[in-house]
């Protein structure tokens, strides 16, 4: 299978207007493009150019057309809530074309941005869709994000509408979401004129008048809005992705690349297609609920599960193979997270005793890098190929990967296998040379990036050209370390920068060190990622604190906690806090974050050649010590 695996990568790099040309038949077009791939003005590159379609006709209409409007679209799971329906095709038809119907009756037109802050509820996925419907442009930020974050990306994306909800629903409880709207409409510059809010029975949300408008009544009035023609190369949606510096990088998707590369993606390495169960096991404020939640699946016409709730807890370990079980999924994707948590609670696999899982096919990990434990457990316990893949935010479907649905091949524990069609990866040196078999290196991707990946930064073309192109002229940096060994098969190891992937969320270590920073007593602040079994990484803090504070240090260390928790939000799960003397540091002032990081992880470090003071090294390392993540000894 590996041969005719690398006939088909090597015919998308050879050929790709051929490759990508007959790839995008999958897609219904209102006109064709001009050319498959315009490089007229590279290193900004654009698929489909002059062509027009539509990624809700796409996605929608075309199977209700096609006569499949009974088929359910949305399988909605709600174990926090006890609440299971399905929405057939031709209810989603509805439900989505009456929501653009509002958006149009209060004059969001193509272009406009539209800003959604929202739960893991079917409307969420409604709002995404009319925006696309439309031309609108949404920018979706996932629902545990403080009020400050919020207001950041409302000043970036500048929308004309809000769509949100009064709660979320947690393990712990309800999380009120309106408190924090209103908080970030007041904290952002930019000013929105029109909010739609949806009130779940588990609390309602008062609205201001003028500005807020409760969901249904304000839908239920609405026209039905057909699909407008679209420019393949117009926006379809702003994501955010953190920054080092702190300030959130909105990665934008066009449409026409956007709908050809995740319709290939489903069937080639999902094995999914019309009428098939598919269930990604994550959350539309992220890239994957973009990609697999909503947009994938239903562009190939198949089911999609959304599901609110948590791999434990709700109530259970067993929770997501009854689930696959009952609702016959086919291929399901999840972090590696989810599965450490489930081995953690049920490391013996009770909870799947009973349970008959025929219908699944393949499970499918992303999100962080699958440790070989994780791999062998979930093969031993579900008796199922696991399929470990790798892609990004920026990349918006997966760079490597072992294509299931057109020739698989070994699966290697540690390893997402091979490049996808349309990627050319490669493991280079800090000079841009590429390294040897099996030796660590900067992992990078040859130009142009294929259909479905980022196009820009949004209103930032600088940005975007220092932080992915200027590096490695004509390549794309990934920011990720790792080699590939004999075979091709690509390693990812670690970041090459200082973002956290706490449980597949990547966070800026800058962000946190801002916000220890606010404390009056904190004059200076270093965080890093440091190994959890659990959750991948967790940020672990270091604080100089000012000359003359006297606080009990459980006491500031419970100020610091709760302060991220308040402006970053608990998606932070941040912990882990220690004054120490001083901060290990180069001549120049760059704080040596990753030989604290190796140190903590109990991993070789060099003491760097232009550090100014050593013996902040062993300040540091004693501090960790007491904290469990070094060993002082080493």
């Amino acid at each position: 299978m590996k041969d005719k695996n690398t006939q088909l990568h090597a015919s998308s790099i050879s050929n790709p207007q051929q490759f990508w040309g007959q790839a995008a038949q999958a897609i219904d077009w209102i006109s064709p493009w001009d050319k498959v791939l315009d490089d007229s003005e590279a290193p900004f590159y654009h698929w489909f150019k002059g062509g027009k379609m539509n990624t809700c006709f796409n996605a929608v209409d075309r199977h209700v057309i096609a006569g499949r409007g009974s088929q359910i679209a949305i399988q909605y799971v709600s174990p926090v809530t006890e609440t299971e329906y399905g929405i057939t095709y031709l209810e989603l038809q509805a439900q989505v074309s009456r929501l653009a119907g509002y958006m149009d009756s209060i004059g969001v037109k193509k272009g406009d941005r539209v800003l959604i802050y929202m739960p893991m509820v079917p409307e969420t996925a409604y709002a995404m869709l009319a925006c696309a419907r439309i031309g609108a442009i949404h920018s979706v930020v996932f629902g545990g994000f403080a009020a400050n974050e919020l207001a950041t990306r409302i000043n970036d994306a500048k929308p004309k509408l809000i769509l949100s909800a009064s709660c979320g629903i947690e393990p712990s409880g309800v999380v009120a979401y309106k408190p924090l709207l209103d908080n970030a409409l007041e904290q952002a510059t930019h000013k929105v004129g029109h909010c739609l809010i949806l009130n779940r029975s588990q609390l309602e949300a008062s609205l201001q008048q003028g500005r807020d408008v409760d969901w249904q009544r304000g839908v239920a009035a609405a026209p039905n809005i057909d699909c407008v023609a679209l420019e393949a190369t117009d926006p379809l949606y702003i994501l955010y992705t953190s920054g080092t510096t702190g300030q959130p990088k909105g990665v934008v998707r066009d449409n026409g690349g956007h709908s050809v590369a995740l319709a290939w993606s489903m069937k080639n390495i999902y094995d999914i297609g019309v009428g098939d169960s598919f269930w990604a096991a994550s959350d539309v404020g992220w890239v994957v609920g973009h990609s697999y939640i909503v947009y994938g699946p239903l562009l190939v016409g198949a089911t999609t599960l959304m599901y609110e709730g948590k791999p434990i807890g709700t109530p259970d370990p067993g929770a997501f193979w009854r689930t696959i079980a009952k609702y016959n999924v086919k291929s399901f994707f999840t972090a590696p997270t989810a599965i450490r948590a489930i081995k953690r609670d049920d490391p013996d696999g009770e909870y799947l005793e009973g349970v008959d899982l025929t219908c699944l096919k393949y499970v499918f990990l992303a999100g962080e890098r699958c440790d070989p434990d994780t791999l062998h457990w979930s093969e031993e316990k579900l008796k199922k190929p696991i399929i470990d893949h790798w892609w990004q935010t920026e990349t918006g479907w997966p760079v490597a990967a072992n294509l299931m649905g057109y020739a698989p091949v070994e699966v290697k524990a540690g390893s997402p296998a091979l490049a996808v069609p349309g990627y050319q990866i490669e493991v280079v040196d800090m000079m841009g040379d590429q390294v040897a078999s099996n030796e660590s290196g900067n992992v990078v991707i040859k130009l142009p990036l294929p259909p479905g990946t980022l196009t820009t930064l949004w209103q930032n073309e600088q940005r975007y050209k220092d932080s992915y192109l200027s590096m490695y002229p004509g390549y794309y940096l990934t920011g990720d370390a790792g080699y590939k060994d004999e075979d091709g098969y690509l390693y990812i190891m670690s970041r090459i920068d200082d973002i956290i992937n706490v449980a597949g969320h990547r966070l800026s270590t800058g962000r946190f060190e801002e916000v220890l920073c606010q404390h009056e007593a904190v004059a200076e602040a270093a965080v890093i990622g440091v190994a959890d079994e659990l959750k991948g990484q967790v940020p672990l803090g270091l604080v100089v604190l000012k000359k003359g504070v006297t606080l009990n240090e459980a006491e500031l260390n419970q100020q610091l906690r709760a302060l991220v928790r308040q402006e970053i939000g608990p998606v932070a799960a941040f912990r882990l806090v220690s004054a120490v003397q001083k901060l290990p540091k180069t001549r120049s002032g760059k704080i040596l974050r990753g030989t604290m990081r190796n140190i903590a992880d109990n991993k070789k470090y060099n003491v760097p050649a232009t550090i100014e003071d050593p013996a902040t090294l062993d300040i540091v390392r004693n501090t960790l010590t007491r904290m469990g993540y070094a060993d002082a000894h080493i």
